[in-house]
Order: C-alpha cells, then sequence, then structure tokens
C-alpha cells in the first residue's frame, strides 16, 4: 500500500473512532413501514426516542429499539468515561435502504399466478453527541 493510501486510511480509521453507529441487515420488513417508524426518532434525544419506539404499536418499532440500544452500547465501549445524560445523545442519522426481496407465486384464477414480494430492509443508525456534535 502506499503511503498516501495508507495515511487515508489512517485518518478514516480515526475518523470511524469517534462515531458510534449500528447496522440493522435484512430485516424482514419492508422499507416503507420501517421508514414511517424511523422518521418519529430522527434527530430526537435518546431516552426519548427509546419511549417513542416502545410505546408504538408498529412491530419495526420493536426492532429499531434493539438497534437504538445496540448503538448506545457501541458508544459507550468507545466513550468507557464519558456518561450518557451529561454527553446529551441524540440519533443523528437513520437511513433506511432496501434489501433483497423474497419472490414468492401465489395462485391466481384461471391457471395463472401473481408474484408476491416479500420486501426487506437495511437500517444504520448514527448517534451524535449536543456537545461536539460529532
Amino acid at each position: 500500500m502506499g503511503s498516501r493510501k495508507h495515511n487515508m486510511a489512517t485518518q478514516l480509521k480515526e475518523a470511524r473512532k469517534a462515531k458510534a453507529f449500528a447496522k440493522l441487515t435484512n430485516c424482514p420488513t419492508s422499507p416503507r413501514k420501517m421508514r414511517l417508524v424511523a422518521d418519529q426518532v430522527r434527530g430526537v434525544e435518546v431516552e426519548k426516542a427509546l419511549q417513542i419506539l416502545k410505546f408504538s404499536p408498529k412491530e419495526a418499532s420493536r426492532n429499531l429499539e434493539k438497534l437504538l440500544l445496540s448503538a448506545i452500547a457501541n458508544w459507550q465501549a468507545k466513550n468507557e468515561e464519558a456518561n450518557i445524560e451529561e454527553a446529551g445523545l441524540f440519533v443523528k442519522s437513520i437511513c433506511v435502504d432496501s434489501a433483497g426481496m423474497l419472490k414468492r407465486l401465489r395462485p391466481a384464477p384461471q391457471g395463472r399466478a401473481h408474484r408476491i414480494r416479500k420486501r426487506s430492509n437495511h437500517v444504520t443508525l448514527e448517534l451524535g453527541t449536543k456537545n461536539n456534535s460529532n
């Protein structure tokens, strides 16, 4: 590896150390349904976001709640000396992308078949702090 590439790689590693994020891949929920819940917690403080997700009746909120708890645990692992309440954690960004689809066939009248697309998604959640806004 050249020196310029090596320098860029080390800079990227240092930048990633400051970020706290979590990824959820191949979640068997359609991206549209997941985005409805994700939009509710984008930009919200962590404590309030956990309450929103806990009391939401939607199925997607259960997966996002676990993902948010995972991101908080990742933040704690990187900042062992810091306190969560004093850091002012909030959901900096949450991105829902579509993943692969399972294609199934459903019988239809007169010998035909309709295609059923069972969609899934990938979610990336990043936390930020109010103090320095990573």
